[in-house]
């Protein structure tokens, strides 16, 4: 069983910046599509950036334009990472890191907090 174990949140003012990590027990991982999503209250979790085993990266429409964020991964370390800037307040959720698609538990997730 993979546990995925998200780091690296908490609370920064608009426009900070914050990175987080997801570190990935199992050797399945430098062989897997890894993804980083939010869920936000009273909303569904929702993808925001994906990259594939490869390194390719997607980011989806919710994110373009809103902040910049930049998803990369370290097979040697089982570790995918979540770089974003220029957050703003509706940028506020816990984030999550699984396979994309999902098969995975959940992790505990990171809470991103963007307030003045």
């Amino acid at each position: 069983q993979v546990q995925l174990v998200e780091s690296g949140g908490g609370l920064v003012p608009p426009g900070g910046s914050l990175r987080l990590s997801c570190a990935a027990s199992g050797r399945i991982f430098s062989i897997s599509n890894m993804g980083w999503y939010r869920l936000t209250q009273g909303k569904q979790r929702e993808l925001v950036a994906s990259i594939s085993s490869r390194g390719d990266t997607n980011y989806t429409d919710s994110t373009k334009g809103r902040f910049t964020i930049s998803i990369s991964r370290d097979n040697s370390k089982s570790t995918v990472y979540l770089q974003m800037n220029n957050l703003k307040p509706e940028d506020t959720a816990v984030y999550f890191c699984n396979t994309k698609p999902s098969f995975f538990s959940w992790g505990p997730g990171a809470q991103v907090t963007v307030s003045s």
